[in-house]
């Protein structure tokens, strides 16, 4: 992605210009570190990252110079994937999280912006969602999936022309919006596709949570991949900007193997190599472990139609 390509923007959610803003972090561009896992979902972190500034306004973090959405599109088209354990494990620890919000709702439809092997998707038809259907845009993903999930998934990114006005009950959006040039954009198309009533759901990492405040640059959250970083106040500020009511953002826990915490502890090669043998020789790689590491389950709904 060359400097030529990424183009200045505006706070993607308040639009206002960066030069109220103060630097997050500086650009760490490691062209060397890069490879087919760069922008592949649950990978084992590189800590690089754009340059990131804070809106004061709605406390967004966000890349101020951004790649194109087509080098965007590019990136995500041509990703590995190798993380449908850890996908398994997310879905079941998003289903809890959401639970009372998906009882609210009809179950005819719902539709994932970002949805991997669709694993998420066989959760809702499972709860009684009648027909589901998901949007991803990497092909590897796509291949990983079980062969009876594949006619739920569609290939290519988020357009809102493909799907008709109100046509959904439910649109997710899980560990998405980080990734994309413009989260407004995205949750204004999931209102005008939702029924009146319906709502949009979508897990985000908090850059203030005390585990990502601590760890600094350190972070997993620190990544090429995000073009932003929510807190909880802005994640409900981007759900009421676009219009959306009862807006709920929580913590909650997330559920994986200690091989995959391990993975993503900020250590030094020379301790975390012993670390995962001896986790091995154990046998405790797949022990499962729930944590609250910061991340935000938020909700918003479509206002209901007036008689």
């Amino acid at each position: 992605m060359q400097p030529a390509d990424r183009n200045h923007r505006p706070c993607p959610i308040c639009r206002r210009f960066p030069d109220h803003a103060e630097v997050y972090l500086e650009e760490r561009i490691d062209t060397s570190a890069l490879n087919s896992y760069s922008f592949a979902s649950r990978k084992e972190p590189e800590r690089l990252c754009f340059q990131m500034v804070r809106c004061p306004t709605c406390d967004l973090v966000y890349v101020d110079s951004p790649p194109s959405q087509g080098e965007l599109a590019k990136a995500y088209h041509s990703a590995d994937y190798d993380s449908s354990e850890e996908a398994n494990d997310a879905a079941s620890s998003y289903a809890d999280a959401f639970a009372k919000v998906l009882g609210r709702l009809a179950h005819d439809s719902a539709l994932e912006i970002g949805t991997g092997t669709g694993v998420f998707l066989e959760k809702l038809s499972a709860i009684g969602f009648r027909h589901v259907e998901g949007i991803e845009p990497s092909t590897a993903a796509i291949a990983a999936a079980p062969e009876h999930r594949r006619p739920w998934i569609r290939e290519g990114i988020f357009v809102e022309g493909d799907y008709a006005p109100e046509s959904f009950d439910m649109i997710c959006c899980f560990m998405t919006l980080e990734h994309v040039r413009d989260p407004l954009e995205v949750v204004e198309s999931a209102i005008r596709l939702l029924r009146p009533g319906g709502a949009f759901l979508s897990v985000t990492h908090d850059y203030r949570h005390p585990v990502n405040r601590m760890l600094g640059k350190r972070s997993p959250i620190v990544d090429i991949e995000h073009m932003q970083l929510f807190s909880r106040d802005s994640i409900r500020a981007l759900f009421a900007q676009a219009g959306y009511v009862d807006i709920e953002a929580n913590a909650f826990t997330n559920t994986y193997a200690l091989s995959y915490w391990h993975r993503l502890m900020p250590l030094p090669a020379g301790l975390k190599r012993p670390m995962g043998r001896v986790l091995e020789g154990l046998r405790l790689n797949g022990v499962k472990l729930s944590i609250n590491v910061g991340n935000t389950a938020a909700a918003g709904f479509k206002p209901k139609a007036h008689a």
